[in-house]
């Protein structure tokens, strides 16, 4: 099995894999590129972006900068928005539906470590060189939410369709469908109804 068929299955893998190695490099440099050009390069920008993040629905707009670790494990929808300074770390799938906006700072985290030291540390190889292990899990936000700034989502995390998550919130576990959650751990404050409909 490879390394990138564990990683994607969520088992513990070797991230410094020269294939994995390979593919974090070749995102990076594309996150590089996007964020020195200017936001008027809509074209430019355009082709990063598809090259980037091969599975995104249309209308998806990145105000940057950018980071991803790899991109072609982040699968995005239509009418997409991000605030500045977005950072995925999809060593995992990250999912996101159609019509979600992400404010400023958010980070999408799918890795994890072993939480004894002992599977955590480095490991020397015979030739010297030395790597850890890691594993990670997936995480979705379905259609229609909004994460406001600085909220950081964990991996093995869903939140559920037409959600607001508050600013400042570490979302750890899952949020049903239709609440407006905030905190650190992030929880649930109520139910988002017709009520909180504004006058136009």
């Amino acid at each position: 099995m490879s390394e990138r068929t564990k990683m994607l299955a969520g088992e513990l893998y070797d991230p410094t894999d020269p294939e994995l190695a390979g593919q974090r490099l070749a995102a990076h440099r594309l996150c590089q590129q996007f964020n020195q050009t200017f936001e008027e390069q809509e074209a430019e920008r355009q082709a990063l972006i598809d090259q980037l993040l091969p599975d995104h629905a249309t209308g998806v707009f990145f105000q940057g900068p950018i980071f991803f670790d790899y991109g072609h494990n982040s699968h995005i929808g239509a009418n997409f928005y991000s605030n500045v300074n977005l950072t995925v770390l999809d060593t995992c799938d990250v999912t996101i539906g159609d019509n979600v906006m992400l404010g400023p700072n958010v980070t999408l985290a799918t890795p994890l470590h072993p939480l004894r030291y002992q599977q955590r540390n480095l490991r020397t190889r015979a030739d010297g060189s030395q790597f850890d292990l890691e594993y990670g899990k997936p995480l979705t936000i379905e259609d229609n939410c909004w994460l406001a700034s600085n909220v950081t989502v964990t991996g093995g995390v869903t939140i559920g369709e037409g959600s607001v998550i508050g600013a400042g919130s570490i979302v750890t576990r899952d949020i049903p469908a239709h609440s407006l959650a905030v905190g650190n751990p992030c929880r649930v404050i109520r139910p988002i109804t017709p009520d909180d409909t504004l006058p136009e």
